[in-house]
């Protein structure tokens, strides 16, 4: 079924002394806000992180976002986080009305997400402890990830609270495409299970997302498809020519760009072995870019050297440029600057590159998988190819590069649809229109 019918429709230490902020004149008085508030918990997605590092993805702009333009729309906003630098601002004030509360849930170090569950207890004391010591209380608690669900979970067990959820990602997904799945597993899937069943709402970011929650987790639960959105702002289109001279690149070159973390899930490897399958590289016009990336000894590293090693193995290295992280507000000018970019992953729930991409007018090559089935409409926005085929994704960037015209024209259907259906104001309007739902509904029992 068309996408747009879905959318269109429907502890004492834990405390650190600078959450005594009624202490700051200059300071927004939060606790006599006669506002409707409102929690938003993203336990290892910190929305005031910057975007394209480490945990630094989709799901802290989705948080950011929501919680900022809540505020416009009238809700106090608070967005929980753990904190993970000694040095980190505890809070952090995004606006009169939102801001970032970092709390201290374990050792203040980044400790990769399927290690974090064990300190998920001292995270909600610290959520509590936090509340007592503002003296609030969230009708409303919409948590994020299968991680910030068990929080809810207890959150709602010891409070009136209406609880809303966004998985952000599926561990029954994610494990069918692991060959051993982590301690953490069985964990992870009874949560997610129990969040569907218990949570008052879950928000399916895409119809395929709910078919897979209904089908793969539990045929139990009240799902709302609301998808993603993205900051028309920021991404629009700009003139090729301009944005290639801001980045000092070659109008002459082909450029195939890929945006994203390093992760075996994300399908580089397969971008870059179609690569060298194609004409424009054959040619010599073809330019890689990859943009996004983190430390070494990380995780995401990692994966950047392995696929730097394939990158050296297949002789690509002299056409392809590893950009590392960019700042979010540089990010239009590469997607502008693409004539194609490439969103290769082996499932992905929705897709937000897919989306900044099509919003600067450039069209995206995606795998046929997940929200890339709603968001990149093939033949009409762009193409989807078969997950880990790199025939057809050398095939689908051959298309691109040698049909200019009509290259351009699914970019400028790509932005139309982007304008038309996500912008972040839509999509935000949508979930406030939920929330209040919700709590008429508990008013009225």
């Amino acid at each position: 079924m068309d996408s747009e019918i879905y959318y269109s429709n429907r502890v004492c230490q834990a405390i650190p002394q600078s959450f005594d902020i009624g202490c700051d004149a200059n300071r927004p008085s939060h606790s006599r806000s006669s506002r409707q508030r409102i929690a938003l918990i993203s336990d290892h997605g910190d929305p005031a992180a910057e975007i394209g590092f480490e945990e630094a993805g989709g799901q802290n702009v989705y948080v950011r976002y929501v919680g900022e333009t809540l505020a416009k729309l009238g809700w106090q906003v608070d967005m929980f986080t753990r904190k993970v630098k000694p040095d980190d601002p505890t809070v952090v004030q995004h606006s009169a009305h939102c801001r970032t509360i970092r709390l201290v849930a374990g050792p203040e170090r980044f400790i990769p997400r399927d290690e974090i569950f064990e300190y998920m207890p001292q995270f909600v004391e610290a959520f509590e402890a936090f509340g007592r010591h503002e003296g609030v209380h969230y009708p409303l608690i919409h948590t994020n990830y299968w991680l910030s669900a068990w929080i809810g979970l207890q959150l709602k067990a010891r409070h009136p609270v209406r609880l809303v959820h966004t998985y952000h990602s599926l561990g029954a997904v994610k494990y069918q495409t692991l060959a051993h799945q982590p301690a953490i597993a069985p964990t992870r899937l009874a949560v997610e299970k129990q969040i569907l069943e218990q949570a008052d709402c879950v928000i399916a970011t895409s119809p395929q997302e709910q078919e897979y929650l209904h089908t793969l987790v539990c045929s139990k639960g009240r799902v709302e498809i609301i998808p993603y959105g993205t900051d028309l702002e920021i991404f629009h289109t700009i003139p090729k020519a301009e944005a290639r001279a801001r980045l000092g690149l070659n109008l002459d070159e082909q450029i195939v760009l890929y945006v994203g973390r390093f992760d075996p899930r994300k399908g580089i490897e397969t971008l870059v072995r179609a690569s060298v399958k194609t004409e424009a590289f054959a040619a010599g016009r073809l330019r890689l870019i990859i943009v996004g990336g983190s430390c070494p000894d990380q995780p995401d590293g990692q994966e950047r050297n392995r696929i730097e090693r394939i990158v050296q193995e297949i002789g690509l290295n002299e056409r392809t440029l590893f950009a590392g992280q960019v700042k979010h507000n540089m990010l239009p000018f590469y997607y502008a600057a693409a004539d194609v970019c490439v969103v290769p992953s082996h499932y992905e729930p929705f897709g937000l590159v897919a989306i900044e991409a099509m919003a600067c007018g450039t069209p995206v090559i995606a795998s046929d998988v997940g929200g890339l089935k709603s968001t990149v409409l093939s033949e009409q926005t762009g193409l989807r190819v078969l997950p880990q085929d790199t025939e057809a994704f050398a095939t689908a960037i051959d298309r691109l590069l040698i049909n200019k015209v009509w290259a351009i024209q699914l970019g400028a259907c790509g932005s139309a649809q982007v304008r038309k259906q996500f912008s972040w104001h839509k999509i935000v309007s949508q979930l406030s229109e939920l929330y209040q739902l919700l709590l008429s509904q508990q008013i009225s029992q």
